[in-house]
């Protein structure tokens, strides 16, 4: 036992120092651009500018992939998530590139040869921009490219941008002395520890309890001691056993009456830790009493097989749009419960509503598979023809029930790309439909659970039974190597309106904005007890507690950004979204911010929330 506590204390110093070195490039690259970490991005150029800071060399694919149409800015939390997706290009994969044109592996291209791709594929370059290349004497002569000489100036000129930002950093004392939201303690081992800006797109870890049992041993994360803590504030609440939910959300005999609209979306679990989700438009036409519910979405369900899914906890916040997509004003949010239901119920206005689906991440969260053999997808039948296996034709109707928003049991074309944009990155066209149209099943211009079965054996009939491809999109949907569920979702919003026909609309499937987590903090302020932190009254800690959901708020009303240490250790039975008892937060001048959500980690037995906040 002692040398197992040893190699996992090991495993998690390690891990300690790839993530120190790793929020130091990433400080690094971002200083270089901007004056301090509170100053956000303002535009896609900005974005290439700092990524390439950081050893990455984005096509304009990829900085749209994270600057949309709806983005304003980001922040230093939103560009260290993008470089844990974006991984910088590596020698054999530049190599393995350019051996797909120069396929007599010759080690040159052409310049004739060279000219004719760059400007014609992909997005396109000038001819003055591919003649700056050739121009390079370091890996052109007679009239070819030394392409494994240019692959070994990439990898080093991308390694020297690196090197040059971290030492411009070092050099630079005022700006190696800014709290960044990593570096805040050196432990007893020389490890500098990341300290996490609260943020609800912050990598989740994958502990589950908040205070560690007695004999853990536990590489020491906190960012502070408590000797250099300036100011403190202690809350306390008791829960009781969940077994008796609310029911306030009672639906009425009446309501049977009203006129109901229902839309399917579903909670998406990203590499990193982040979820993304459907965001929604309402339309009201005139004024009207409304019930809006949300709930996870009860698919068909395999006998043996658990639905993880179903204890995730949900909830909607309700905006409403004025002048400008920008300035949405927030209404409320679903805080009612009857068992999974949430709900709210109340007047709205005639208008344009955002409906914005939220999870806490205590239950949606990464987990380590313990997988003991990858299903089957495929088979070839007695005629050697390829067929779906019975337990991927059903995962795939499970599929077809999350991903058909309307439920009328077809895909149009709007569902279907919501499809693609998540398992593919990509859209499907008018044109690519009409050959769908020709060769699958298709009912009103919408695919049929018979076509959305034959697409998928046609890829793997592409593949010649090779199963990667169709891998590719379970997992992206939040499938394990056995074919269950345990990174996604589904879920089902109905909203009924007494005098008029609503009408929602799925519009995106994105991370969640700027207006969500600020519609949160309205919330928890709105709803929440305040506490003024002893010792400093700039700093107010509120706690709104609804249901099975804890929640807490700081507000910096002072000028200066303050890090205020969270330690959670003396909680019970708590599963927090942050992973980690002891945390620390940067909050930046006249903002405030989540602090963490938490939820029991048993339902059916009591749980303490014990949180000390502290200003550092």
């Amino acid at each position: 036992q002692k040398v197992t506590r040893s190699e996992s204390s090991q495993a998690k110093k390690s891990q300690h120092a790839e993530e120190a070195i790793f929020y130091m490039n990433c400080r690094a690259a971002y200083l270089t651009v901007l004056k301090s970490s509170l100053e956000n991005i303002k535009s896609k150029e900005q974005l290439s500018l700092v990524l390439q800071q950081a050893g990455r060399n984005p096509s304009q694919k990829t900085v749209n992939k994270y600057w949309t149409s709806q983005t304003t800015t980001l922040n230093f939390d939103d560009f260290c998530t993008i470089l844990k997706k974006e991984k910088p290009a590596t020698k054999p994969e530049l190599l393995e590139a350019f051996g797909k044109i120069d396929t007599d592996n010759t080690g040159y291209i052409l310049h004739d040869e060279l000219y004719k791709i760059l400007t014609t594929r992909g997005e396109k370059m000038t001819r003055d921009e591919v003649s700056a290349i050739i121009k390079q004497a370091d890996f052109n002569c007679s009239g070819k490219l030394d392409y494994n000489k240019f692959c070994d100036l990439y990898i080093t000129t991308s390694e020297q941008c690196c090197k040059t930002a971290r030492e411009k950093l070092e050099v630079d004392s005022r700006l190696r002395q800014q709290q960044f939201g990593s570096q805040a303690e050196t432990s007893s081992e020389g490890i500098t520890l990341p300290v996490l800006k609260a943020s609800p797109r912050i990598l989740r870890k994958t502990d589950h309890k908040l205070a560690p049992t007695k004999g853990d041993s536990r590489t020491p994360s906190r960012p502070s001691s408590a000797q250099s803590c300036k100011a403190s504030l202690s809350t306390t609440v008791s829960m009781g056993a969940s077994s008796n939910r609310n029911t306030k959300l009672i639906e009425p005999d009446t309501m049977k009456e009203w006129q109901c609209a229902q839309s399917k979306g579903c909670f998406y679990l990203e590499e990193d830790g982040e979820i993304i989700s459907h965001k929604y438009k309402l339309h009201l036409p005139q004024r009207s009493t409304v019930c809006i519910t949300i709930k996870p979405l009860n698919v068909r369900q395999i006998e043996g097989k658990s639905c993880h899914w179903l204890s995730v906890d949900t909830a909607l916040y309700i905006l409403k749009e004025n002048e400008t997509q920008e300035n949405l004003q927030l209404v409320s949010f679903t805080e009612q419960q009857n068992k999974e239901m949430f709900g709210w119920k109340g007047e709205l206005g005639s208008g344009v509503y955002w409906l914005l689906p939220f999870t806490t991440g205590c239950r949606l969260k990464k987990v380590k598979p313990q997988i003991t053999a990858e299903a089957k997808l495929v088979y070839r039948g007695e005629d050697g023809e390829l067929a779906l296996t019975k337990e991927f034709r059903a995962a795939l109707l499970d599929i077809f029930e999350t991903i058909d928003l309307d439920g009328n049991g077809l895909l149009s074309l709007e569902e279907y790309n919501f499809f693609e944009l998540r398992t593919s990155g990509e859209k499907c066209d008018e044109e690519a439909w009409a050959v769908c149209k020709e060769n699958f099943d298709m009912k009103k211009n919408e695919l049929t659970r018979q076509g959305f079965m034959d697409l998928n054996l046609m890829e793997a009939n592409d593949r010649e039974g090779d199963p990667s491809d169709l891998w590719v999109t379970l997992l992206s949907l939040g499938y394990n190597k056995a074919l269950e569920m345990t990174e996604a979702c589904p879920f089902v919003i109905d909203i009924y309106a007494e005098k008029c026909k609503p009408r929602i609309k799925a519009m995106y499937l994105e991370a969640g904005s700027w207006q969500l987590n600020r519609a949160i903090c309205k919330s928890v302020v709105n709803k929440g007890e305040a506490k003024v932190m002893d010792g400093c009254e700039n700093i107010i800690i509120y706690t709104y507690k609804a249901g099975r959901r804890i929640t807490s708020v700081i507000e910096n009303k002072s000028e200066n950004k303050v890090i205020i240490h969270v330690n959670n250790e003396q909680s019970k039975n708590c599963l927090s979204n942050r992973g980690l008892p002891v945390f620390a937060v940067e909050v930046a001048p006249k903002s405030m911010m989540v602090s963490q959500h938490v939820m029991p980690l048993n339902e059916q037995e009591e749980w303490l929330y014990n949180c000390v906040h502290s200003l550092l």
